[in-house]
Order: structure tokens, then C-alpha cells, then sequence
């Protein structure tokens, strides 16, 4: 929660209808004494989670008035606060489980439900001495790697939503720079502690991969940290010293900072070893499995999960072998096939500034199409907008492919969907439309910004977010565009869909491969590129993306198996009854859950219209 995906999935990463008394039209919600208790817990909660992620506030527009200090701050990155958000859910266990949960229905029960789940979820994370939760408020094992560590979100977070439009704000901004600096000093003091006491390193290659990051913040600082600063005061027309002072601190406080997780990085690079997956590591196995049941919020066990992947690959690969033959591919794998197609150079854009503004202007118009057919299935549409945005290209070379940010509660600021450009030749032009439909409409900036737009959801619920109920969103998104007939006027692009739904369940091959079942990166690369067909850049960060986030990328394909496996119960029990627009306002209504209280809310709409 509070951070750029989980923003879109609770999102990151829920909503419920304005004035909205009963869970999807479910009677029973309670008024009462107990209801009023488990909101005021929710309401302090709140409170401490701002507290704990300033970031997060800033991202929701809430660094203001009662909660304006916080716009000079930035997140902790301490041991004692080593999970961020979660910390407050950890601490409120007690609490919780004082609310009498029996006397609770609808969607009272469910946000319950939901709070504590969570809480359970951030109890155990605590248990584990090492690593913590990391900026996308995932449990991580590493404190600096290619994708953690707050040199790799602040520079973006302050270019893009730290606003400008006082001298405070300035101020704020130079602070927050200073920040900056000490939290990335404690990141270092508890990677090498992580490292002393635990024995918890990155793979070689992850370390290899964050030096050339941080090296690269580190030699870039005045057009990644300054320049900002310059052109917002300059555009807000706020006099003062403002390079001179920003740049002291970057070169100052900033640099030294950075020196630290560069030596780090440099000094325990030797003892780093190459098995890629955590369950080698000090209490690894039973790491993985909490990290399994987090990002999946399922009681499935790794080898259950892989021998899901395992089916799916199949029933995907089968779907999409017609079709290649029809296109002329007609020899090897289906991976080997869709490799063929995304080189041929019909279908790239030139890996130039012109061809990277042509990608994002097609992105734009795939937005606009979808969107005019999202009321044939939405009972409502949110109000801010979404903007398509390149990933900034200091951060590309670790960032995920593509990925989105919310917009503000208030709606001033839209939301994004960022897409990684540092090599168009990831992108042929038949893969990108079902990115799209994930990133933006029908996927996470729907989800998310009718979460956010929500006016009686307590504000805990609208940020906390579930990995399987977002980016099992966002998959089913994908499923749903093509429902809508979005490749009706462009075959090729049904082929994309396939190969993102099959890429997602060999993630789950990969991810159990990697962590519980002692596969190398070599070996997940090579499955990856083989299965899949990604270019080989794409498979290579891929899979060093699920070698940091254990469990992580299971999420996307259970996810979406479980929502289209409960709209099909649901359509088959309804019969004439069912309604495409209310079963979505359901899953949507109650926001981001685990799994199975999402199960429970379906079953009572269903309940309640038969």
C-alpha cells in the first residue's frame, strides 16, 4: 500500500460505492457500537500509516494541513521501522482482536476481514530479522538491489510528485533531499548488518545489476535531483538559491550517502553467490512460504503452485498454436514461434527518441478506444484520467517492464502508466494493446482510482492493497478488453494477450522454480525465453525481478484465475440473473482483499440476487 502499484491494487495495491450501506446490495450491515469501534481503529491506523510512509501521503495529497510536516519528509528506512506501512498493522494485532467480529456482516465483516489478514500478514514478516518491506510494500529479503532501496524511487517521486508552488514547498523539497541522504545511509547500515549477522546477500548478479544503478544516480545528480528543483521553482516563479542549495546537499549529504551503498555493494560483492532463489538462504524455505501466501493470499504450497503454472503453460500454449499457424510460424515451440514473430521488423519501433514517441502516441490512442467501451461493462468510471509515461531512464535498466501510479484522492494530479523503453525491441507492436488494458483501462487505473474516489471507505481500506486481488485485476482486465472485442480490428494482437497470460503462468513455473525448487538464473532465463518467446533482455529481467520479490509473480495468474472462476459460479448459479455490470461492482466495491474473502463477498452477491 502507499506506493505507486499498490496505490492502484488497494488501490495498489479498493473502492466502495458512495453511500453505498450494504456490501453489494447485501443486507445486514451492522450501525452499531461495534462497527463504530472497528472504524475509529481503522481511522488511528490510518493515521500512523501516513506517518510511517510521508511518501505515501504525498502521493494520496494528503501533505497537507494537519498533515503538512510530512511534505519535508521521507520514509524511514531505519531497522526498527524495516516494514514501513505494515508496521502500524503489526502493532494493532491486539487491538483487533478485540473487536467482537461476530457481531459484524457485509461489508463491515469483509473490511475486518481484510484489516486483519493484513496484520497477520505484517506479524509475520516481523518474525524474520532480515530484509523488511520494500517501497512497493512488498516483503523483500534485500535491502539494496536493483529494485529496492530508495535510490531507485525517490528521484522519480520527487520529479514527478513532490509539487512546487511556495517557497515552503521548496523547502520541503530540500529537506526531503537531505532525507534522502540519511535514509539511504541506514539502508546501507542495514544491508551490511543483514550481511554480518544473516548471511542475507543478493545473487552476484543482482548486486552487479544495483552498482551500475546507484553508480549511475551517483554520476547523475544534478539532472536527476537539482534540475527538478530549478524547473519547478522556476515554473511556480519562487525566487532563491535554489541550485546552489540543492546541489550542496546532492553533492554533499547525497553523494556521500550513495558512497555507502556503493561500498557496500563493492565490498560483499565477492562473498555474493550465484543461486538465484531465497529458500538456499538462512530460513529461506520457510521465508518463501510466507512470501508464497502473501503475494498469492492462497494456502497454496509452492509445489501445488508450480504444477498450476505447469497446467496453464500448456492450456495457454494450445490456444495460441492456431493462431501462429495461421501467420505462417509453423515449426518449433510456441515459445521459439512468438520469438520469431516479435523479431520481425514490420512490427518494432526504431529504438530512437522518434520511435519511443511514436510507441507512447499508439499507447495513447489504445487508452482512448478502450475507454469509450468501458460503460457497456462498468456501472461507473472514475474520474481521473491516465497518462501514459516513459520510465525515467536512470532506473529503466532494473525497472519493471511496465507498471502504474495512481493520481491523487482529490483527483488534481491523474494517474500514470509508466512502460519501459529502454529497449523498443521488448515491445513489438502486437504485445503492447494487453499491457495497455492492464496497466490502465479496464485494469489497475480503473481499479484504482475508483478506489481512491470512494467517499465511505475508511481511508485504511482504500490503501491497503493485495498482490492477488490487483494484479489478478489486472490480468482479468486484459481477458475482459479481449471480451470487448478490442482485437477484432487487429488480430496480431490476440497473440499478445496470449503470450502476456503466458508469460504469467510461467512466472509462477519460474518463481517456485527459483525459490523452492533450487532453479538458477540461467535455467529461468532460458524456460522463460523457450515457453514464452520474450527477447532475451526482457526474460533477463524478468526473472531478476522474481529472484528479489519472492512469491511475487504468482500473484498475477492465480489472481486471475480465481476472479474468472468466480464469475463463472457466479454466472452459472445466476443464470438469466446474472449482471457483467454488478458482478464487477462487486469485486471492485468492497476494494482490495485476500482471495478468499473476495470469495465470500461474490457468494453473497450471488446470495442475495437469487
Amino acid at each position: 500500500m502507499l506506493n505507486r502499484r499498490h496505490l492502484l491494487m488497494g488501490a495498489a495495491g479498493a473502492g466502495l460505492l458512495a453511500g453505498c450501506g450494504t456490501l453489494a446490495g447485501t443486507p445486514g450491515v451492522t450501525g452499531g457500537a461495534t462497527r463504530d469501534q472497528a472504524r475509529a481503529l481503522y481511522d488511528a491506523l490510518s493515521e500512523q500509516v501516513l506517518v510511517a510512509s510521508p511518501i505515501g501521503a504525498t502521493g494520496l495529497g494528503l501533505d497537507t494541513g494537519a498533515h503538512a510536516a510530512l511534505k519535508s519528509q521521507i520514509d524511514s528506512r531505519t531497522y526498527a521501522d524495516r516494514l514501513n506501512v505494515l508496521k502500524p498493522l503489526a502493532e494493532g494485532r491486539a487491538a483487533l482482536a478485540r473487536i467482537d467480529a461476530g457481531t459484524l456482516s457485509g461489508r463491515d465483516r469483509s473490511d475486518y476481514d481484510t484489516v486483519q489478514w493484513m496484520a497477520g500478514m505484517a506479524g509475520e514478516i516481523a518474525a524474520f530479522p532480515f530484509g523488511g518491506v520494500d517501497s512497493y510494500m512488498y516483503p523483500c529479503p534485500y535491502v539494496i538491489s536493483q529494485l529496492t532501496g530508495l535510490y531507485q524511487s525517490v528521484p522519480d517521486f520527487l520529479d514527478n510528485q513532490h509539487s512546487i508552488a511556495t517557497a515552503a514547498d521548496a523547502e520541503a523539497y530540500l529537506a526531503r533531499l537531505q532525507g534522502f541522504a540519511e535514509g539511504l545511509g541506514h539502508e546501507a547500515e542495514r544491508a551490511r548488518a543483514d550481511a554480518s549477522d544473516y548471511r542475507i546477500l543478493p545473487p552476484d548478479f543482482i548486486m552487479d545489476k544495483a552498482l551500475t544503478q546507484v553508480r549511475a544516480l551517483r554520476g547523475n545528480l544534478e539532472a536527476m535531483l537539482v534540475q527538478p528543483l530549478v524547473r519547478k521553482t522556476g515554473e511556480a516563479g519562487v525566487a532563491g538559491d535554489w541550485s546552489g542549495r540543492a546541489g550542496q546537499i546532492a553533492s554533499g549529504a547525497v553523494a556521500a550517502a550513495l558512497d555507502q551503498q556503493i561500498d557496500f555493494l563493492t565490498r560483499h560483492r565477492p562473498q555474493a553467490v550465484h543461486d538465484a532463489g531465497i529458500g538456499s538462504r538462512r530460513d529461506g524455505e520457510r521465508y518463501y512460504d510466507m512470501c508464497l501466501r502473501f503475494q498469492t493470499s492462497t494456502g497454496l504450497s509452492p509445489q501445488e503452485a508450480h504444477q498450476l503454472g505447469l497446467e496453464q503453460v500448456a492450456a495457454i500454449q494450445a490456444q495460441a498454436h492456431p493462431l501462429l499457424v495461421a501467420k505462417g510460424y509453423t515449426q518449433g515451440s510456441v515459445g521459439a514461434r512468438l520469438t520469431a514473430f516479435g523479431q520481425d521488423p514490420a512490427w518494432l519501433y526504431p529504438n530512437t527518441d522518434e520511435g519511443r514517441a511514436e510507441l507512447l502516441a499508439d499507447l495513447n490512442r489504445q487508452v482512448e478506444a478502450v475507454t469509450a467501451r468501458m460503460p457497456e461493462v462498468f456501472a461507473r468510471m472514475p474520474r481521473a484520467r491516465v497518462e501514459v509515461r516513459r520510465v525515467p531512464p536512470a532506473i529503466e535498466l532494473g525497472a519493471p517492464r511496465g507498471y502504474a501510479q495512481s493520481g491523487s484522492l482529490d483527483g488534481s494530479r491523474p494517474g500514470a502508466y509508466y512502460i519501459n523503453l529502454h529497449d523498443t525491441a521488448i515491445w513489438p507492436k502486437w504485445a503492447l494493446p494487453t499491457l495497455t488494458y492492464h496497466e490502465s483501462l479496464p485494469g489497475h487505473h480503473l481499479q484504482g482510482s475508483l478506489a481512491l474516489e470512494a467517499t465511505d471507505t475508511p481511508l485504511l481500506l482504500k490503501v491497503m492493497g493485495f498482490n492477488a486481488y490487483g494484479e489478478g485485476w489486472g490480468l482479468y482486465a486484459e481477458q475482459l478488453a479481449s471480451e470487448l472485442g478490442m482485437y477484432d480490428a487487429f488480430p496480431e494482437g490476440m497473440l499478445g494477450f496470449h503470450q502476456s497470460f503466458l508469460y504469467r503462468a510461467a512466472r509462477i513455473v519460474i518463481d517456485t522454480g527459483i525459490h523452492a525448487q533450487g532453479w538458477s538464473r540461467e535455467q529461468a532465463i532460458s524456460y522463460m525465453i523457450e515457453t514464452v518467446g520474450l527477447a532475451p533482455g526482457a526474460a533477463e529481467s524478468e526473472c531478476e525481478r522474481y529472484c528479489v520479490w519472492p512469491g511475487q509473480a504468482c500473484g498475477y495468474k492465480i489472481g486471475q484465475i480465481e476472479m474468472d472462476r468466480m464469475r463463472t459460479q457466479a454466472r452459472a448459479r445466476l443464470g438469466e440473473r446474472f449482471d457483467i455490470k454488478g458482478f464487477h461492482s462487486t469485486v471492485l466495491d468492497g476494494g482490495a482483499m485476500p482471495l478468499d474473502v473476495l470469495g465470500r463477498v461474490i457468494d453473497q452477491w450471488v446470495a442475495s440476487r437469487s
